[in-house]
């Protein structure tokens, strides 16, 4: 057990496990917020068009159920993808700071002086 521990307060696994389940969590409310909120309002604009419902029907199986491409779903699950990606963004720049470049080292400073140096003296 003490491994187990050494292992997760060492690694970045436990932050990771962390960040999964805030992302599943995350992933299910935006898939609702998508397919509750905003789709039934664009449907709506658009003639009372269900996105959900939209397919092309290809013909039945041997059960004698209809098989379909669903494009509408696809264009849902694109949405959510679309909406989480902006959500990920939007916390990742508010959170995650990135440090300014850092200039040149000693050793490079000391390097490029020589090089000038050496650039100065007649060939």
């Amino acid at each position: 057990m003490s491994g187990f521990r050494a292992f997760l307060t060492k690694s970045n696994a436990l932050a990771l496990a962390i960040g999964v389940i805030i992302g599943a969590s995350l992933g299910a409310l935006v898939t609702t917020l998508v397919n509750a909120i905003i789709m039934p309002p664009i449907g709506w604009a658009l003639n009372g068009i269900d996105f959900a419902s939209i397919k092309t029907p290809l013909g039945t199986n041997a059960k004698g159920e209809e098989v379909a491409i669903g494009w509408g779903l696809f264009i849902n699950a694109l949405i959510v993808f679309v909406v989480v990606m902006l959500v990920v963004y939007v916390i990742s720049k508010l959170f995650i700071k990135e440090e300014p470049p850092a200039g040149p080292s000693a050793e490079e400073t000391l390097l490029a002086e020589i090089l000038d140096e050496l650039r100065k003296r007649p060939v």
